[in-house]
């Protein structure tokens, strides 16, 4: 088809709900990753959390989001994208507007009354309430808003506003801690989605289902939870990817107090949390064409080994600059594991429960968030503020994603060639 046609198909394929639900979704993801760079330094040196207690509740905000996320489509749907969207940024606005508040005055009653990390950790569970239905919402409108013929380049470009809005986050996260104090950072990404509620309410319309089958009871989607939860095989294969989630969130959950700690306490850590997105916005589409032919298992076992031997590089180089090429690395192995390990559960789940093996694969996602935020915290505690040995922290780190990898090796050995034996 010649290009000039092919673009007219794009332009005439997304109706106007399209554009608008994926245009906030860049604000979004801005206010998320914003808010996520700048979280540990914020708990630890605004709010004097120490080192374990910090990792632990930076991995609870990180993690809820993928827990509530299963049940956040059910209730997208029941509501109508329209109003879940627009309902779904007013509860993120006073959810960062009060973690960026923690401390102020006026909330003086209510943290005195409870221990400071139970209010915190409340606090911090908020945002998912909202994430939880903004993410059903714009993938679903960008199913129904665009025609079929551009229905994959619809998915394309969502992705695209993801990172867009995850590189840019960490960047105006920088200037308003440096220029604002760390506390603004919150009420920037509070603004921010304040502003889509608007934007949402005065042009975005509901777009027509494609189909008249009304959206699934809550309690199917408990129903599909026990259906996912009694099939072994897929369980073992999620609780051992978990690993590789630990191993990613570090950049979140410990590389800001590690950098800020022990190598320059004025760095401008946000900056170096930009570069993840960056990386999958720039190369995603050509890394994957190198590694087309690698089979799906073997590019997430990759993938997870690159991510894990990633902080080697900061363990050995200690310095701004090996965090960055750390970071790089990381998401190198990211980018080579994530469109197969989708491919992999899309090919696993059986034909008629596609949807539900889908959305639980969002699972070790947040489970590695939680633990890792723990583990992280723990490790630098015990090896940096103990042991004045904070590099190996990252060893451990680094033993945690060998080990996954060694794991889905044997997986894919065990389970991989008992499924082609019953296949012959």
């Amino acid at each position: 088809m010649p290009l000039p046609q092919r673009l007219q198909e794009i332009r005439d394929g997304f109706e106007r709900p399209f554009w608008v639900a994926n245009i906030s979704e860049i604000f979004e993801r801005l206010s998320y990753y914003g808010a996520f760079s700048s979280l540990a330094l914020y708990l630890h040196e605004k709010l004097d959390f120490s080192t374990a207690q910090t990792g632990t509740l930076a991995g609870i905000f990180g993690g809820a989001v993928w827990f509530l996320a299963i049940f956040g489509g059910t209730v997208a749907d029941y509501l109508g994208f329209r109003r879940a969207l627009s309902l779904a940024y007013l509860i993120l606005a006073g959810a960062y507007f009060l973690l960026g508040s923690i401390g102020a005055p006026w909330l003086s009653p209510i943290r005195n009354a409870m221990p400071l990390w139970l209010f915190v950790a409340i606090v911090l569970l908020l945002p998912a309430l909202g994430i939880s239905l903004v993410k059903p919402s714009v993938v679903g409108t960008t199913a129904r808003a665009s025609k079929e013929n551009v229905r994959s380049i619809g998915y394309s470009i969502y992705y695209t506003m993801v990172n867009i809005g995850g590189t840019a986050g960490p960047v105006i996260a920088d200037w308003a801690h440096a220029k604002l104090g760390v506390e603004n950072v919150f009420r920037i990404a509070a603004l921010s989605v304040f502003a889509m509620v608007f934007f949402v309410l005065l042009f975005f319309r509901e777009p027509k289902a494609q189909t008249a089958a009304p959206p699934p009871l809550l309690t199917v989607t408990a129903k599909n939870f026990l259906t996912v939860l009694s099939n072994p095989k897929f369980m073992l294969f999620l609780l051992i990817f978990t690993g590789y989630w630990i191993v990613f969130w570090q950049q979140f959950t410990l590389l800001p107090g590690y950098i800020h700690n022990f190598i320059d306490p004025n760095a401008r850590v946000e900056r170096v949390l930009s570069i993840d997105a960056a990386v999958v916005i720039c190369f995603t589409l050509a890394w994957n064409h190198l590694i087309r032919k690698v089979p799906p298992f073997r590019a997430v076992i990759l993938g997870t080994l690159v991510s894990a031997l990633s902080w080697l590089i900061v363990a050995f180089w200690p310095s701004y600059w090996g965090a960055v090429l750390s970071i790089f690395v990381l998401a190198l192995g990211e980018i080579t594991q994530a469109p197969k390990y989708y491919e992999y559960i899309s090919k696993l789940a059986p034909p008629e429960q596609q949807g539900t093996y889908m959305g639980f694969a969002f699972l070790p996602i947040g489970i590695g968030s939680i633990i890792g935020g723990w583990f992280g915290g723990t490790m630098l505690h015990h090896f940096g503020e103990v042991q004045h040995q904070p590099q190996r922290t990252w060893y451990a780190i680094t033993a945690v994603g060998v080990l996954t990898a060694i794991f889905l090796w044997i997986y894919d050995s065990v389970v991989g060639a008992r499924d082609t034996r019953a296949r012959t």
